[in-house]
């Protein structure tokens, strides 16, 4: 990989949680890139550590009960952990803005519209009032919100769940980031408003040249954006690889699990493929590999030994040995 290209590296990152006497390992030694003007998607069931992954990018942990217990998180070449809040207020909806799942909990329901994407422009810029109005009512019209100008006035609760999770997406963009992290932002949203929103994000990351991280569980959304896909499961990268190889060259099991449950034509009238069991606890993993007590292909070593990448070449990593079928333990 072209290190110059790279915009954000997060390596060997470990995300623990503490209560009285239990130890959650929630992000167990995640490592992952983004490339600039890429669009990466981190997928996995709830549970799995997404979202507790890209909270750390932008220092969101509430430490306690949470605290890194180490890795790396680089992003422009800085490093980002050990940050104070002062330096990180000056990247955070400037350099790397977030979307969240739920708009109508993420917006202030007491402030206008307006009055939200207008904070992070006068947090990092210092403007005249009159520009940061102008400003907030182009990027209402970038995302598509109708009659932008009267929507300024407007109060969360007056708006639609698709124009809220617009509104989300226009306080994303407000200061130009580099980097804009979306967290299961149609989750909510009805078929076709989700497929709105997603033309929107890729009309968008086009236009700014923008790099998107996109966490989700559903790898409908997936096949449909992303450039590259990371598949979490327990707190650990599964598998990696561009779009192509997961949908088309998968090699863990627990992704083919995932693909095997998409709903297809060729399936009509079936009953749906689902994975037995659940996704462990973070504070009560197994030993050796996290997915072997769900996973059919599981031999003895699974269950004492923890795998390694395997290395399918092009970039394309699973971490199931057993799957490699090359009669070594990778590493």
């Amino acid at each position: 990989m072209n290190h110059q290209n790279t915009l954000l590296s997060v390596n060997n990152l470990k995300v623990y949680f503490r209560s009285d006497d239990t130890l959650a390992r929630a992000v167990d030694g995640v490592s992952y890139e983004i490339r600039r003007e890429e669009t990466v998607c981190l997928v996995g069931e709830s549970g799995c550590g997404k979202t507790v992954s890209a909270l750390s990018i932008l220092g969101l942990i509430p430490q306690p009960p949470g605290e890194i217990a180490g890795g790396s998180i680089l992003f422009n070449g800085q490093e980002l952990l050990g940050l104070g809040d002062e330096d990180l207020q000056k990247i955070r909806g400037n350099q790397i803005a977030m979307v969240f799942q739920e708009p109508l909990t993420s917006l202030n329901p007491v402030f206008t519209i307006g009055d939200q994407i207008g904070e992070a422009i006068n947090i990092h810029e210092n403007i005249a009032e009159a520009e940061v109005n102008a400003r907030c009512i182009q990027l209402l019209t970038d995302v598509g919100i109708p009659s932008p100008a009267e929507r300024m006035s407007a109060y969360p609760h007056e708006l639609s769940g698709g124009q809220r999770q617009r509104v989300m997406i226009a306080m994303a963009l407000a200061c130009n980031p580099d980097l804009v992290i979306a967290d299961e932002p149609t989750t909510a949203l009805d078929v076709t408003v989700q497929s709105q929103i997603l033309k929107l994000l890729r009309s968008i990351q086009k236009e700014r040249a923008m790099s998107i991280l996109y966490i989700t569980h559903d790898l409908g959304v997936v096949a449909n954006i992303a450039d590259r896909v990371y598949v979490m499961y327990a707190g650990v990268i599964a598998e990696q690889g561009s779009t192509e190889n997961i949908f088309r060259q998968s090699q863990h099991p627990y992704t083919q699990g995932l693909l095997a449950s998409l709903p297809t034509r060729s399936k009509r009238g079936q009953r749906l493929h689902s994975i037995p069991g659940t996704v462990p606890s973070a504070a009560y993993k197994p030993p050796g590999c996290p997915f072997h007590p769900r996973c059919p292909h599981a031999i003895t070593r699974c269950r004492e030994e923890y795998p390694g990448m395997c290395d399918y070449g092009g970039g394309h990593l699973a971490r199931c040995p057993v799957m490699f079928k090359n009669d070594q333990w990778c590493k």
